[in-house]
């Protein structure tokens, strides 16, 4: 049986401004945060090619960087941020 996670999104930097907000509350069953990043790609549109699989995000959950095989948990904070590039 799945049990429905609730989560804070928040988008930083080009992500942010793709989708025009920095946070939203998310209700979830997915697992990991690579099945939450799908999810959120098939909601189309802005969802779809700001996290789109072709572009690099860097994810965290409760801010530590994580890979997409990290498990969410309930309550979890999860960012999507692009890489840093230092100059």
């Amino acid at each position: 049986m799945n049990t429905s996670l609730t989560l804070t999104l928040r988008y930083f930097a080009s992500i942010r401004e793709a989708l025009g907000q920095g946070s939203e509350p998310w209700t979830t069953e997915a697992p990991t945060l690579g099945a939450l990043r799908d999810e959120l790609i098939a909601r189309g549109g802005a969802y779809a090619e700001a996290l789109s699989r072709q572009r690099p995000v860097r994810l965290a959950l409760n801010q530590d960087l994580s890979d997409e095989s990290a498990a969410l948990v309930p309550g979890a904070e999860v960012a999507f941020f692009p890489p840093v590039t230092g100059g």
